[in-house]
């Protein structure tokens, strides 16, 4: 086949519309930073910022009480904060993935998303360290957590869960800061020198970091962002295999399995591609981005939930039979009392208390995204919304599922209690949505959302077969308006 093969001949289309220019991406993705913001940027933001104010409160007031004025309780000492700071991690996976691994395997219909995720996956895991933070009672006192020497000799205790978070956090953050920075910095010059007013050009300047779009700037850029994509490939799977581990190390029924790894990397791709594809359809709607996230890449992306989804139930039959084969009474107690109530009820009739969050989460988790077998659903907008909250529902629901269900019951009946969240735990949760809205809000606005470098990759122009593809339509006046 040769390299001048019209595209349409050998059955492929293209991820941009035909008859886009570069012109015509420059002005729509820079526009947002230059233009008013919409109405609806407005709504959200001031939401934003009300759940913001609401953490603020919650926080200072844990700092002043203390974290008794939470719901945890003997056993149940890991409850709301263990399971959001699982689950907002678990958010930040789908970024990596989306923008390291498909990168490496030249997957081009990333670009369109990649950016997207790059930053939910700062904002996540910014998120998720209030709570181990805030869960040690005495927050000001965190950087003993670090390898630091000082003067009273007191160094970090490294068989300690709570350390390999630290360190599986902090180099998360640090190698996805770096990566998401190092491909914005030809989008930061596109806006630099589009910039009218001196203060513009002056912070973006400074953000571009004398970018000029040399041959050499090209060369160094490409050969670094293929360097960090390869290094944060293997972060996909050991960062979240890490905090498997601070369960999977306990001998705790419910805990104790070697399936934690692969299961917890798995679910965290999942809930991660559900939040991506929740705030695109927002943003796609709000700005009028319908040219460059089109159904096409919401296909694709609905086909990783539906796969993924795939790789969680089998995690969730696993471990029943893991529970079953194993012999063990207390594991078995767990999962077939404790979780679903399908066993025999203790002596005094009641079932497991927590049952109906096992339920939510399989149904939200293994039979919602089965409507994604059907092309139908996943080109509908209104369905693979609905589906995608509804993931990350179920994979709170695991998270919750996981921790307090096995600590509310596990050896002794004496032992045994009850879990109930207080307005602070509620309020410290809801609040982590008004800091990662915020600050996600504020990208979208100042911060060319999309990779304008890389989408130019994608145009029908960049192809070979330039002066061989048909007529070209008008792609972005074609498409429909925020409105519509």
């Amino acid at each position: 086949m040769s390299d001048a093969t019209p595209i349409k001949a050998i059955g492929e289309t293209y991820l941009l519309p035909e008859g886009t220019t570069a012109h015509d991406l420059t002005e729509l993705i820079s526009g947002v930073t230059e233009n008013k913001a919409p109405r609806g940027w407005w709504v959200l933001f001031t939401l934003a910022l009300l759940l913001l104010g609401l953490m603020t409160v919650c926080i200072a007031y844990v700092l002043y009480m203390g974290i008794g004025v939470w719901g945890n309780n003997s056993p149940v000492f890991w409850a709301w904060d263990i399971t959001n700071f699982v689950w907002w991690i678990g958010i930040g996976h789908a970024g990596t993935l989306i923008s390291a691994i498909l990168y490496l395997f030249r997957q081009k219909w990333r670009t369109s998303i990649n950016r997207f995720a790059e930053a939910m996956t700062v904002f996540a895991v910014l998120c998720a360290g209030l709570f181990p933070a805030l869960h040690t009672g005495r927050p000001w006192f965190d950087y003993y957590l670090f390898p630091i020497p000082n003067q009273m000799a007191m160094w970090p205790n490294f068989k300690s869960p709570l350390m390999w978070d630290v360190f599986a956090v902090s180099t998360y953050l640090t190698i996805s800061v770096i990566f998401w920075y190092v491909g914005l910095i030809p989008d930061l010059a596109t806006v630099r020198d589009r910039s009218r007013s001196l203060l513009r050009k002056r912070i973006y300047g400074f953000l571009a970091l004398g970018w000029r779009g040399s041959h050499r700037g090209w060369q160094h850029y490409e050969r670094a962002y293929l360097i960090f994509a390869g290094i944060s490939t293997p972060l996909v799977l050991s960062v979240h295999s890490v905090v498997s581990m601070d369960f999977a190390t306990s001998v705790l029924p419910g805990w104790h399995t070697t399936i934690f790894p692969p299961y917890f990397v798995a679910g965290a791709v999942f809930s991660g591609f559900g939040l991506v594809l929740t705030l695109m359809l927002v943003v796609r709607s709000v700005f009028g981005m319908h040219s460059i996230v089109s159904i096409r890449h919401l296909d694709l992306m609905n086909k990783f939930l539906l796969a993924t989804s795939m790789m969680v139930a089998y995690s969730y039959a696993m471990e029943f039979f893991i529970a079953w084969y194993s012999g063990d009474p207390y594991e078995w107690w767990v999962f077939y009392h404790a979780r679903v109530g399908w066993a025999q009820p203790d002596h005094l009739g009641n079932w497991g208390p927590l049952w109906w969050s096992w339920y939510w989460m399989v149904t939200c988790n293994c039979l919602v995204p089965q409507v994604f077998w059907f092309k139908r659903a996943r080109t509908s907008v209104p369905i693979m919304m609905v589906a995608s909250i509804f993931v990350n529902i179920g994979m709170w629901f695991e998270r919750f599922v996981i921790i307090v269900g096995a600590l509310h019951q596990d050896f002794l009946p004496s032992a045994w209690g009850t879990f109930h969240p207080t307005w602070i735990d509620v309020g410290v949760y809801l609040g982590t949505f008004g800091l990662f809205l915020t600050l996600f809000l504020l990208f979208v606005r100042w911060i060319p959302m999309f990779g304008i470098a890389e989408l130019k990759g994608t145009l029908p122009g960049a192809h070979p077969d330039l002066h061989h593809h048909e007529e070209p339509s008008p792609a972005l006046a074609a498409e429909p308006s925020p409105a519509e």
